[in-house]
C-alpha cells in the first residue's frame, strides 16, 4: 500500500473510497472536526453525492453522521485530509443520520433540505 504521506500519492487524482473512510475533516482554521464513515455514490451516474462525517458520540462511537455535499469538502495534501469552510456549530445543527440507516437510500425531501442548508447544488 502507498504511504499517502509520500509525493507518489499526491499525483494520483482517483482515490479507493476505502482509503476515504477513516480520513480526518477540518475546518478551515486546522481545527479537526471529526472523520469521514463512508461516502455515498449515485449508482446510476457514479457522482459522490455526500460524504458522511463522524464526530463525538458516547465514548467516541457516533450513533449519528453528519452528511456533507461533496462540493464542500476539498483536499489538502499537507494535512493529509479534507477541509471544510464550515464552522462546528453549523455541523452541530445541520441534518443528521442515524448510523444504522446512513446505507439506506434517503428520501428526495430529506436530500434538498440537506443541499438548502449547505447551499449547494443537488448533485442530481
Amino acid at each position: 500500500m502507498t504511504d499517502p504521506s509520500s509525493p507518489c500519492d499526491a499525483a494520483h487524482e482517483l482515490i479507493s473510497s476505502a482509503r476515504v473512510e477513516g480520513t480526518p475533516v477540518y475546518d478551515r482554521a486546522g481545527e479537526k472536526l471529526g472523520t469521514l464513515h463512508s461516502v455515498m455514490i449515485h449508482k446510476v451516474s457514479g457522482q459522490v453525492a455526500y460524504a458522511l462525517l463522524t464526530f463525538g458520540g458516547f465514548l467516541g462511537v457516533p450513533s449519528r453522521v453528519h452528511p456533507i455535499p461533496w462540493e464542500k469538502l476539498r483536499y489538502d495534501t499537507h494535512r493529509h485530509g479534507y477541509t471544510v469552510d464550515l464552522s462546528r456549530d453549523m455541523l452541530e445543527n445541520a441534518p443528521t443520520l442515524s448510523l444504522d440507516a446512513a446505507d439506506r437510500p434517503s428520501e428526495r425531501g430529506y436530500e434538498e433540505a440537506l443541499f438548502g442548508y449547505y447551499g449547494s447544488s443537488m448533485f442530481w
